[in-house]
């Protein structure tokens, strides 16, 4: 790294001193930790200001740690590193066949409106550092925050509409179970059908009857289907260590959508048992 790196990445310091531009200039052998480094080498309340670390054998004097930053828009652990000056990295620990070759440089604006015009300044100075004439393709890209936001949402779209199709295909299977279950009932219990209708029922109440039993059979799919829902929410956290929401907002519309399911398709099922005719019903075997 450069000694602007930590600036542009808006990266404070919470002890010790950052890189110089002489530690670049004379390829200095020192280091600055991220936090989780110093979490993992060092134990709690121990400065590692002053440290010796050994990178491919090569030892680093450790003149400062990072400020917490967090993980990346990637997931990726932005605290698990170590910076070294660049010109130390190249002729002392990694090596390049050609000296001065980088993969990535980092730039910001002071303002997110001013965002466009460096971008296009980026380019114009690679291209003519890269003596590019006009005409040519660009040898490089450039990757901004916002495009980096847009692929994060695209992603984050399409797994939404995944997830919509899986969830639409595991309803509609569920909902034509509990019609299936609720026809066999009403083919079952004819003969007690035709009973209640000979007593006085009328035809609302049973149809309400057999809805009431497909809302039940509905919600109590839902319920287990939440329970189960959190449970792995709760396990992947505890396993994997990866942070899981649960809003009680979202419950609730699961609970409700259960129902809405049970309404839908119980109806059929309710209408035909509706429908018997009580002397036929009382005839049934």
């Amino acid at each position: 790294m450069t000694p602007s790196y930590l600036e542009v990445r808006d990266w404070p310091l919470v002890r010790g001193s950052p890189l110089t531009t002489k530690d670049l200039e004379s390829a200095a052998k020192v280091a600055v930790l991220g936090h989780t480094v110093v979490k993992n080498l060092f134990d709690p309340g121990v400065d590692p200001v002053g440290a010796i670390l050994r990178l491919n054998k090569v030892p680093f004097t450790v003149i400062g740690v990072l400020a917490p930053k967090g993980s990346s828009a990637w997931g990726n652990d932005q605290d698990d590193r170590i910076l070294i000056p660049f010109t130390t990295a190249e002729r002392k620990v990694l090596g390049t066949k050609q000296m001065g070759t980088v993969g990535a440089i980092f730039v910001s604006a002071k303002q997110y409106d001013q965002l466009p015009q460096a971008v296009k300044s980026v380019t114009a100075v690679l291209r003519k550092e890269h003596h590019l004439e006009d005409g040519e393709d660009d040898d490089f890209y450039i990757r901004t925050q916002m495009d980096i936001a847009e692929t994060r949402q695209e992603s984050a779209d399409a797994m939404m509409f995944l997830l919509f199709a899986v969830a639409s295909i595991s309803l509609l299977v569920g909902g034509i179970g509990i019609m299936n279950t609720l026809l066999v009932s009403v083919t079952e219990r004819t003969r007690e059908i035709g009973i209640r209708m000979a007593v006085g029922a009328k035809r609302c109440q049973i149809m309400s009857q057999f809805l009431v039993e497909s809302v039940v059979l509905s919600l109590v799919g839902g319920v287990i289907g939440i329970g189960v829902g959190v449970a792995a929410a709760k396990l992947t956290t505890a396993l994997a260590g990866w942070p899981t929401i649960i809003s009680p907002v979202f419950l609730v519309l699961a609970f409700v959508f259960s129902a809405s399911v049970g309404v839908v398709f119980g109806l059929y099922p309710a209408h035909k048992a509706s429908r018997l005719n009580p002397i036929d019903a009382l005839r049934y075997e």
